[in-house]
């Protein structure tokens, strides 16, 4: 039996006619010779009847501070919608379905309300309609915890769901469908000239997400990377091969002009914070006292007397507080974005980054802070020049 995972986004499922198309996906995989398994998002975004955004904000009319246990079963509402009406769909087109909600799929969870872990997949009702015949249409981003409770995996939890399914049914590959042909090598919205990469590794995807591209959840990409399945990013409205995300990506090569970079990743609403500290161990204090309070900190820059990071600009406020809590008076410098340049083919290469430093410098950009990984080089820049910082690299290493 070769099982195909396909999920399915919010636009995908949101009205009539783009169901249509889902059909279309699930019927060719079938003459292809492969047994899917759709894992569904909740239906349309937010402000639409369905969206999950939509159902919590009933909720909060209601209670302004509901119980995580009761915000998570209104979340999971939309999905188990979504996977009745798309199994009717289904059916009213001559295929055997059958809509389950992710406790019916077999994933269980611990119980971290609104993002909650997997402990274990038993996909014995999934394999059981297979056997019959039978396409599961499973409720996306939901699992149960040990009481039975509904839980949530978190935002994105949708491509989750299809990898975790997919590492427990040993799947052929998963196919996540969404709005756009693929993965590309820069925010088309940002770059024009952006382009969509063919074939990348789940390492460079993950940095992607990581680093800010909203292209499919990364704990996703991680679930299906240590089953060692293909991820295949398409879009449900068109015949386009997507991205291919595997172990090695693009086939290898030597490192050229334009072959070093994958693509340029960028993250709004970042923060940084610089503070004199006159000792090592005071550091130490500071960056476990941002941990004790939950602040997450990037870009972390340590140096005697003196260090650098950023957070997460709703953040800013109570890190300050944290830092003035250790007797540090920080700098900061507010609304800025994280831009990332990521390629696995940069490791080793002399002079990568000053072509950076040279193409932001010729565009005008201010580079605040930087750091750097075997795949990623990431730079701190204004808001108002993150976007001259993204198309000038987007140039500079040819990704058009």
């Amino acid at each position: 039996m070769k099982i195909i995972i396909q999920k399915f986004g919010g636009t995908s499922v949101s009205t009539a006619e783009s169901r249509l198309r889902v059909v279309e996906k699930v019927h060719k995989a079938m003459q292809c010779g492969y047994t899917p398994v759709v894992v569904v998002s909740a239906m349309g975004r937010r402000g639409e009847p369905y969206a999950t955004d939509t159902l919590l904000s009933l909720g909060a009319e209601a209670c302004a501070d509901l119980p995580p246990r009761d915000r998570d079963l209104l979340a999971g509402c939309g999905e188990i919608i979504s996977s009745v009406v798309m199994a009717g769909t289904l059916i009213s087109h001559g295929i055997a379905a059958s809509a389950l909600t992710g406790a019916q799929a077999g994933i269980l969870t611990d119980e971290r309300f609104g993002k909650a872990g997997c402990l274990h997949v038993e996909p014995t009702r999934i394999m059981g309609c297979l056997k019959e015949g039978i396409v599961p249409v499973v409720a996306g981003f939901q699992g149960a915890s040990r009481n039975g409770d509904l839980t949530t995996l978190g935002r994105g939890g949708s491509d989750t769901t299809a990898s975790l399914l997919g590492v427990a049914l040993h799947a052929d590959a998963i196919e996540i469908y969404t709005d756009v042909d693929g993965i590309m090598t820069a925010d088309p919205r940002v770059v024009s000239e952006a382009r969509v990469i063919d074939s990348v590794s789940y390492a460079e995807v993950f940095q992607m997400a990581d680093e800010g591209a909203h292209v499919i959840h990364p704990s996703a990409v991680e679930v299906a990377m240590r089953g060692n399945i293909p991820l295949i990013v398409r879009n449900t409205f068109s015949e386009e091969a997507g991205t291919r995300i595997s172990a090695h990506g693009a086939p290898a090569a030597a490192p050229e002009e334009g072959d070093i970079m994958t693509s340029i990743a960028q993250m709004p609403g970042r923060a940084q914070l610089t503070a004199s500290l006159e000792d090592a161990e005071k550091a130490d204090r500071l960056l476990s006292d941002l941990a004790d309070h939950d602040i997450s900190i990037d870009l972390i820059n340590i140096f005697p007397g003196h260090m650098a990071c950023t957070v997460a600009e709703e953040d800013k406020e109570r890190a300050v507080e944290r830092f003035h809590a250790m007797g540090v008076e920080p700098q900061v410098v507010g609304n800025c974005v994280k831009v990332s340049c990521i390629g696995h083919k940069m490791r080793g290469v002399p002079g990568v980054m000053a072509r950076i430093a040279h193409a932001l410098r010729q565009a005008g950009v201010a580079i605040l802070q930087t750091a750097d990984s075997h795949m990623t080089i990431s730079c701190l820049v204004a808001k108002e020049q993150a976007v001259d910082a993204v198309q000038a690299l987007h140039r500079e290493f040819h990704l058009g």
